[in-house]
């Protein structure tokens, strides 16, 4: 049964400190002292397991998707609101990337808002799918924060922008009820019961995530499901295949607004963090190569097996459910999909035509 985020040490950085978002935070665990500290980085220097830290985002919120020009990218936009995630995956690329081990959540989100309303009214032709999954999960922390209520309420009327909720667990009880337009999309990352249970330990079980993107399904949600890593091993044609039965049966195919597929692949000095944090894993035991943008992947044959299997699993529930790959050439998308897309421009225009 999953347990959301119980922080032990809280982290507040001075300029942070009188923000109303820090306050209402704080009165949720006010079993917690804050620890008041100049800069994040001054929080990072303390080894204190299990932390959270609240500080104002100096930068912008709003960025693009760190994609490669070496594969096709979706022209997924990202709100950079939270830092790191504690469900300890261990394919997770944030433990070689980011340099504060504790939870970062930004708390300046009227600069959020503002950042937003400035962006839509200078570029209001423009279409705009974003995600606040990136460099974290989604909803591990929205029982601290609340935000994504917040999120989905501001979003409700944007008519050329969706908002997607990115998540491995089932923290989706705060947003649920609130109005949304139509415009948030919730999506659960997926892997097989085993790969759950083997390198996603802290995160919920598939059943957990079925029944929660079911609730949402029914509250009028958009539903998203995304396979990404996929990973190689004896059982993964029925094991998977298991999976894509599950959410057929589970949620209507009419819900599903996409399913992306996005095969393992980490930058190589992930490699040795990989078998330090996470000696019981076997993912680095595949037969990887490096790719285009430097990372190690599995083999083109393998991918392919395996987007092609899951295409035609996905395509005999629905002939609409749209399905992408995850940072992969075109060549990929012909023998696996038979599409012949070239650039990232084009999946993008496909994709923006989902939300309009």
């Amino acid at each position: 049964m999953y347990t959301p985020f119980q922080p032990q040490h809280l982290f507040v950085t001075q300029d942070a400190l009188f923000s109303p978002y820090t306050q209402e935070i704080l009165g949720r665990v006010p079993h917690l002292k804050p620890i008041i500290v100049e800069n994040i980085y001054a929080a990072a220097s303390k080894q204190l397991p299990d932390s959270i830290v609240l500080a104002r985002q100096k930068g912008s919120f709003f960025k693009q998707c760190p994609g490669t020009q070496k594969y096709i990218c979706c022209g997924y936009k990202i709100l950079n609101l939270l830092n790191n995630c504690e469900l300890n995956c261990s394919y997770c690329i944030l433990q070689g990337y980011l340099n504060n081990p504790h939870i970062t959540v930004y708390v300046n989100i009227d600069d959020l808002f503002s950042e937003l309303d400035k962006l839509f009214r200078t570029q209001p032709k423009r279409w705009f799918r974003i995600g606040t999954g990136e460099l974290a999960d989604s909803l591990s922390t929205d029982h601290l924060t609340h935000f994504s209520a917040k999120l989905v309420s501001y979003f409700s009327d944007k008519s050329r922008a969706l908002l997607e909720l990115k998540t491995k667990t089932t923290n989706i009880e705060h947003f649920l009820h609130s109005t949304h337009g139509g415009r948030t999309c919730v999506s659960w990352s997926m892997n097989t019961p085993r790969l759950i249970a083997s390198d996603e330990s802290d995160a919920t079980s598939l059943d957990e995530r079925l029944q929660a993107a079911q609730q949402c399904q029914e509250a009028g949600f958009h539903i998203g499901f995304h396979f990404d890593p996929m990973i190689y091993y004896d059982q993964w044609k029925e094991e998977y295949r298991m999976v894509i039965d599950r959410i057929f049966t589970t949620i209507p195919a009419s819900s599903i607004l996409w399913i992306s597929l996005g095969a393992l692949r980490y930058p190589p000095h992930l490699d040795s963090i990989i078998r330090q944090r996470h000696p019981e894993s076997k993912i680095v035991y595949g037969e990887m190569i490096t790719g285009l943008d430097g990372k190690m992947r599995y083999f083109k044959s393998i991918r392919i097996q395996m987007f092609k299997a899951m295409y035609q699993w996905i395509r005999q529930y629905s002939h609409e459910v749209f399905i992408y790959l995850c940072m992969e050439s075109p060549e990929i998308y012909h023998k696996a999909f038979g599409w012949d897309i070239k650039t990232s421009s084009q999946l993008s225009r496909q994709m923006n035509k989902l939300i309009q």
